[in-house]
């Protein structure tokens, strides 16, 4: 059996359980609670058909179980089936019931992961951090007999690798724009981001291409007036685009809050601003320092560098910040949107 305690990700972890190639024990850990249940839930179903769960599928509660009973039951055989699968959840709070400490209760599962049922996978879903009980981690590294995922909470600059991931592992294409789009529209929201991708994936056909129009027609969100046309707009100084959708956000404002695109604008110039200033000028050198794995926005960026200086830079971002603390109703009655039309202004004349 190869070692288990390799790095994995959800998207490796996801291909590998759909080709039902399962581990003895999964620990799942982190504050992203959405790829704890979604790998969960997907254990359980690649595992067992509807008809083997009555006999071969536990689940058990950390506030209520004994990890003694958890044990007891991970050594029993499966019945008229391959595997019986425990799922442990809430193991954050194994032992809080009895007053008892959480990392000791856990550590009690070296003595199942020393030696695993090979017929039984056991899933422990720990929310809100990383299990602490190195005992248990330490059983599990030995004897190669699991696999841990710790998974954090997704930021704003992540999502579009995330989205493309997620394509990807769907066997989608999926092009900068459209990304950028259902970023800009959803945000970190992982849960309501892959369930629009999952509806878009029924209707792309033969072709398995996201597209602008695509996303318009069965999202709602246009492919004309979004923060990656403003963000165009803004690099080519194009003062009539940027009104236009600043106009369209105003008249759409549910669809187009202003935090999400002064938030957009900020981290624009942020990156713009690490870049006119990084030392390490190379391609890989400006991809680190702007955390992305995107050429494509390393090339947005330099063109953006191009159009304004490291002071015009500095100056945007204050603008950004006064706007930003102006929108939420402090020092300025004025409506968010026409803020933004001013926002707009000094930023093109920066």
């Amino acid at each position: 059996m190869p070692a288990r305690r390799e790095d994995v990700t959800y998207f490796s972890l996801r291909n590998e359980i759909l080709q039902k190639k399962f581990r003895p024990i999964y620990l799942l850990q982190g504050d992203e609670p959405y790829y704890i249940d979604q790998l969960s839930d997907l254990i359980v179903n690649s595992a067992l058909g509807e008809d083997e769960r009555d006999f071969n599928l536990t689940i058990c509660y950390g506030m209520d179980v004994d990890i003694r009973n958890v044990i007891a039951t991970c050594k029993q055989y499966p019945a008229m089936s391959q595997y019986q699968v425990v799922v442990l959840r809430e193991a954050q709070n194994v032992g809080k019931a009895q007053n008892k400490q959480n990392v000791s209760e856990l550590n009690t599962l070296k003595f199942y992961a020393e030696r695993p049922l090979l017929s039984t996978i056991l899933v422990v879903c720990y929310k809100g951090g990383s299990c602490k009980s190195t005992e248990f981690l330490n059983a599990m590294k030995k004897a190669q007999s699991g696999v841990v995922l710790t998974s954090s909470k997704v930021r704003d600059y992540q999502m579009p690798q995330v989205v493309k991931d997620y394509c990807m592992s769907l066997k989608l294409n999926i092009d900068d724009k459209s990304v950028r789009m259902l970023c800009d529209s959803i945000g970190v929201d992982i849960s309501r981001m892959f369930g629009e991708i999952d509806k878009l994936k029924l209707l792309v056909g033969a072709s398995s291409r996201i597209t602008p129009a695509l996303i318009e027609e069965n999202i709602g969100i246009s492919k004309d007036y979004n923060n990656f046309e403003l963000e165009d707009a803004l690099i080519a100084r194009d003062q009539a685009k940027a009104y236009r959708i600043i106009d369209y956000y105003k008249k759409n404002p549910k669809s187009n809050p202003v935090v999400v695109t002064i938030s957009m604008i900020y981290g624009f110039f942020s990156n713009v601003l690490l870049l006119r200033t990084a030392r390490d000028k190379t391609d890989a050198g400006l991809m680190a320092q702007c955390g992305t794995r995107s050429m494509f926005r390393i090339k947005k960026f330099k063109e953006a560098a191009r159009t304004y200086s490291t002071r015009g830079c500095v100056n945007i971002i204050s603008y950004l910040r006064d706007c930003d603390v102006q929108s939420k109703g402090q020092g300025s009655r004025q409506d968010p949107y026409d803020l933004l039309f001013d926002l707009i202004y000094k930023i093109l004349h920066s």
